[in-house]
C-alpha cells in the first residue's frame, strides 16, 4: 500500500510542475523498453568542477563505474583489491603497492606504475588538495613497472583506506596532459567509458567491452542532472528515468513503494550542547536536555519514519557500531526556567522543523528557549564561536576514508577544528588518540566505540537520528547498488528490462 504523505502537496500542482521541469531533461533519452539496454539515471547535483576527480565530482565518476581507485572498501570499511592487487607496509611511513596486470585505460594506454604516479601526484600537488589528503603529506614513486611506493611524512595507518577515495581515482596520463583541468572523458579504466558531457545537463557512457572485470550487463548509461527533487520523483513515476538519486521525503510518499529504497546514510542529526558556557556547562542540565529529546517523535513527524532513531554518534550505515559498549547515564537536574538559545539553519529543509519540535520538548522539561534560524553561511561562525547554548546540525560521520576518527577528533577533541560543542576532556582526547593510532580492523573499531562511549556519557551532544537517502528504481531495474557511502550506483550487474 502506498504510504500516506504527512505533508502532501496538491497532486495536480506537483504533476504540473514536474512535467514542465522535465520537459527538457529527458526528452532525448532512450526509452527503457526500446531494447537498448541502457540505464537512464537522474542525478541530484550537476557537476561543479568539470567532473575533475580532484573534487567532489569524483563521486559521480565512481557511481558511473568509469573511474577506479587502487583499492575499494568493504562493508566494515576495510581495504580490498581493485586496481591494486596487494599492498605491504614496508615501515611506519612506507607502503609498497602491486598493480593489477593487463589493465588498459579507455584510451588504450596500459595501467602501469608511471601512470599511477602521474595520477596520484596530480592529487598530492593539487591546490586545493582533495580533502582526503587534508593534513597528509604523501609522495608516490614507481618501483619498476608494476609496483609503486607510497610514503607519508608521518605515521598514517589509513593509507590503504585513503587510496579508496574516488578523489584519488587513477586516470590515463592523457587526462592530465596540457596542465589544464583534469579531463575524465575517455580516460578511465572502469566498466563504462565516459564518452560525452554536456555541461551541467547530461553525460553519456558506453559499455567497456574490454573491462578487466568482465563486461557490464547494461550497454550504457544516460545521465541527466536534475537538481529539482519534485522533477526527479516525477521522472520515476512517469518512467522517464530508471534510477533516481535522492527522492525527497516529501515526494517519496507519492511514488509506488515498490520503486523506492531507503539507504542508511553515515550522517547523524545531532543536538550540539555548549559544554563551556551557559546552562549546559552544568552536566546535569546536559542530562536534562538528553532526557527531553524525543527522537521517535522527530523521526515520525519530520522524517515520516524515513530515518533511524539514534543510539549513538554512529548509525546503521556502519553496521559494526551495533556492538557498542554499554553506557552509564548521568543524573539530570531540574532546568526550572533556565534560558537557552537554540540555533539551526535553513539549508537543510528538515532542520527548522526539528528545531520547532525540540523547542517544545525542551520547554516541556522546564527550559525557556529562544530560537535562532539563519542560512548556514550566516550562522556557522557564531555556532563555532559558542554563541548558542544548543545547535541542531546534520553531520557526516565518516569522510572519504570510511573511518569516523577524523569526524570525532574534529568535533570532540580539545584541539578539534569543528568544536560547536565547545567540548574538551582529557580522557576523551586520550581515547581519540588511541583510536587514531590503532591499525584498521577490529581493534580500531573497538577503540572508536570506546571514545564514543566517553563522549556520550558526558552528554557532550545528544545524537537524535540517522538520516536515510531514498533511491528510486524503476520496476525493470535490477542490480543497482544501494551504497551508504554513495560511491557506487550503476555496476557491471545493473540491468533494465
Amino acid at each position: 500500500m502506498m504510504r500516506s504523505p504527512r505533508r502532501m502537496l496538491p497532486l495536480s500542482a506537483v504533476l504540473t510542475v514536474s512535467v514542465l521541469a522535465l520537459s527538457g531533461c529527458f526528452a532525448a533519452s532512450p526509452s527503457a523498453d526500446d531494447g537498448s539496454g541502457r540505464v537512464r539515471v537522474a542525478m541530484l547535483q550537476p557537476p561543479r568542477s568539470g567532473l575533475t576527480p580532484l573534487s567532489d565530482d569524483a563521486f559521480k565518476l565512481s557511481r558511473w563505474s568509469t573511474a577506479e581507485t587502487l583499492v575499494v572498501l568493504d562493508d566494515l570499511g576495510e581495504a580490498q583489491p581493485a586496481l591494486a592487487t596487494a599492498w605491504t607496509r614496508v615501515d611506519d611511513t612506507t607502503w609498497s603497492i602491486d598493480l593489477r596486470p593487463d589493465v588498459r585505460f579507455h584510451d588504450g594506454t596500459p595501467l602501469d606504475a608511471a601512470a599511477v604516479v602521474t595520477a596520484l601526484t596530480a592529487a598530492t600537488t593539487a591546490s586545493p588538495k582533495p580533502r582526503i589528503l587534508d593534513g597528509v603529506d604523501m609522495t608516490v614513486e614507481a618501483d619498476g613497472t608494476d609496483t609503486v611506493t607510497v610514503r607519508t611524512a608521518s605515521v598514517d595507518p589509513l593509507v590503504p583506506q585513503r587510496l579508496s577515495s574516488p578523489q584519488l581515482a587513477v586516470l590515463s596520463p592523457g587526462a592530465y596532459a596540457g596542465g589544464g583541468p583534469v579531463d575524465p572523458v575517455g580516460h578511465g579504466t572502469g566498466a563504462f567509458v565516459l564518452t560525452a558531457v554536456d555541461g551541467t545537463s547530461t553525460a553519456t557512457l558506453d559499455r567497456n567491452d574490454d573491462y578487466w572485470g568482465g563486461p557490464a550487463k547494461a550497454s550504457g548509461i544516460d545521465v541527466s542532472f536534475v537538481p529539482d527533487g519534485t522533477a526527479r520523483a516525477a521522472a520515476l513515476r512517469n518512467g522517464t528515468a530508471d534510477i533516481v538519486e535522492a527522492v525527497p521525503v516529501s515526494q517519496a510518499a507519492l511514488v509506488d513503494p515498490a520503486l523506492v529504497h531507503e539507504v542508511p546514510m553515515p550522517r547523524t542529526n545531532t543536538l550540539y550542547l555548549n559544554n563551556r558556557t551557559g546552562a549546559f556547562a552544568d552536566p546535569s542540565m546536559r542530562a536534562a536536555a538528553r532526557e527531553a529529546v524525543d527522537a521517535d517523535r522527530l523521526v515520525d513527524q519530520v522524517y515520516e519514519d524515513r530515518a533511524d532513531v539514534a543510539s549513538g554518534l554512529l548509525g546503521p550505515a556502519l553496521p559494526w557500531t551495533a556492538d557498542r559498549p554499554a553506557r552509564t547515564t548521568a543524573p539530570a537536574g531540574d532546568p526550572a526556567g533556565r534560558r537557552i538559545t537554540l540555533g539551526t539553519f535553513t539549508d537543510r529543509a528538515e532542520l527548522p522543523e526539528v528545531a520547532v519540535l525540540l523547542q517544545q520538548e525542551l520547554e516541556a522539561r522546564g527550559f525557556v528557549v529562544e530560537q535562532v534560524v539563519r542560512e548556514y553561511q550566516f550562522i556557522e561562525a557564531d555556532a563555532l564561536a559558542g554563541a548558542f547554548d544548543a545547535f541542531v546540525l546534520s553531520r557526516a560521520t565518516v569522510l572519504d576514508s570510511g573511518d569516523p576518527v577524523a569526524y570525532m577528533y574534529s568535533d570532540f577533541a580539545c584541539a578539534g577544528s569543528f568544536t560547536i560543542a565547545q567540548f574538551c576532556d582529557p580522557a576523551v582526547d586520550a581515547a581519540l588518540s588511541t583510536a587514531s593510532a590503532t591499525e584498521p580492523g577490529a581493534a580500531r573499531r573497538a577503540a572508536v566505540l570506546e571514545a564514543e562511549r566517553l563522549i556520550l556519557e558526558r552528554d557532550a551532544v545528544v545524537p537524535m537520528l540517522h538520516e536515510r537517502v531514498v533511491q528510486g528504481e524503476a520496476a525493470a531495474v535490477s542490480g543497482a547498488a544501494r551504497d551508504p557511502r554513495e560511491r557506487m550506483l550503476v555496476t557491471t550487474e545493473t540491468t533494465v528490462g
